[in-house]
């Protein structure tokens, strides 16, 4: 069916955005810490900013492994 192969192709292209998304908001807040660290006393390390890949990198897993599941279904049906 068509159905699995346009599902497969959104969820493969949400996971690439996810990825996109996520590298934009580590690298803003990585700078916006180390900034912040610098000149206004941040306690935090810079480091942090990396702790928000982890929810990002659960979504671009679940819509990959749905990207996977999809293109799967779609080559079993013909």
């Amino acid at each position: 069916m068509k159905k699995y192969k346009y599902l497969a192709a959104l969820y493969a292209a949400l996971a690439v955005l996810l990825s996109n998304a996520m590298c934009a908001a580590v690298a803003y807040n990585y700078c916006a810490l180390q900034l912040g660290g610098q000149y206004a006393g941040y306690s935090a390390p810079a480091d942090t900013a990396f702790l928000l890949g982890i929810p990002y990198g659960i979504g671009i897993a679940i819509c990959a492994a749905l990207a996977w599941l999809f293109h799967r279904k779609h080559a079993q049906r013909g």
